[in-house]
């Protein structure tokens, strides 16, 4: 069944600050880089060192990136010593990601099955 036309119940209107909270959050994981740590932090808590030897991209960026996630609430930091693991905290980040994956999976798919039919 298409999900998108279901019947659903009509939602309240969310309130103002509800909504540019939800639009830090979209901001926060709406960067590639971001994505790719997020990924990386899917198995577990990391360093930033092990992060970056994962990235095509230097330590300064990995922390910056970071801490954007880490500020919005999507991951959380904890002190080792004189360095900082990361994991997330948030994991309806995960499920965001698989969602809009299988989304996009499915619109190839329909694509893919469309440009056959025109063959």
């Amino acid at each position: 069944m298409d999900t998108h036309s279901e019947q659903r119940p009509a939602a309240q209107p969310l309130p103002d600050g509800a909504i540019d909270l939800i639009a830090e959050r979209f901001r926060a994981i709406g960067d590639a880089t971001r994505i790719r740590i997020l990924e990386r932090l899917r198995n577990g808590e990391q360093t930033v060192a092990e992060i970056t030897a994962t990235l095509d991209c230097t330590q300064q960026n990995v922390s910056k990136h970071l801490g954007v996630l880490h500020r919005s609430g999507i991951v959380r930091r904890r002190k080792v010593g004189t360095s900082s693991t990361y994991e997330i905290a948030d994991p309806i980040v995960t499920d965001l990601c698989a969602l809009v994956c299988n989304s996009l999976r499915n619109e190839a798919g329909q694509l893919i099955e469309l440009l056959e039919v025109a063959k």
